[in-house]
């Protein structure tokens, strides 16, 4: 079973990606802020990482360029309601890019379809 860190800073949206993905079979954490993220990069070991880009305090692409500095090998998907980060350079080091929706129909196909690469 994959282990999944999910980063947002609205409850509710970690809720119900938490609840989406463990019903497709994955464990998941999840983490309000970058500095809660990083702490648990620390502690425990995760297949992939589901990060918002705007979020209090430090942004999602600091949180990125953290991980993958120190966690090359762990894939981000990149999960945000704009569209207009795709454009920075910095969100080009995601393994991949989302735009939040209702239907997570796109984000668990990434996920999937990240999960198989690194096998």
């Amino acid at each position: 079973m994959a282990r999944l860190l999910v980063v947002d800073d609205e409850r509710d949206i970690r809720h119900l990606y938490a609840a989406e993905l463990e019903d497709e079979g994955y464990e998941v954490e999840t983490a309000g802020t970058g500095a809660a993220a990083a702490a648990l990069l620390q502690e425990k070991e995760f297949d992939l990482v589901v990060l918002d880009i705007q979020m209090k305090g430090e942004s999602g692409l600091q949180v990125l360029q953290k991980i993958v500095q120190e966690k090359e090998r762990l894939p981000v998907i990149l999960c945000t309601a704009f569209s207009c980060y795709k454009e920075d350079f910095s969100s080009w080091l995601a393994d991949a890019y989302v735009v939040k929706s209702s239907d997570l129909s796109e984000l668990k196909s990434e996920i999937r379809r990240l999960l198989e690469k690194t096998k």
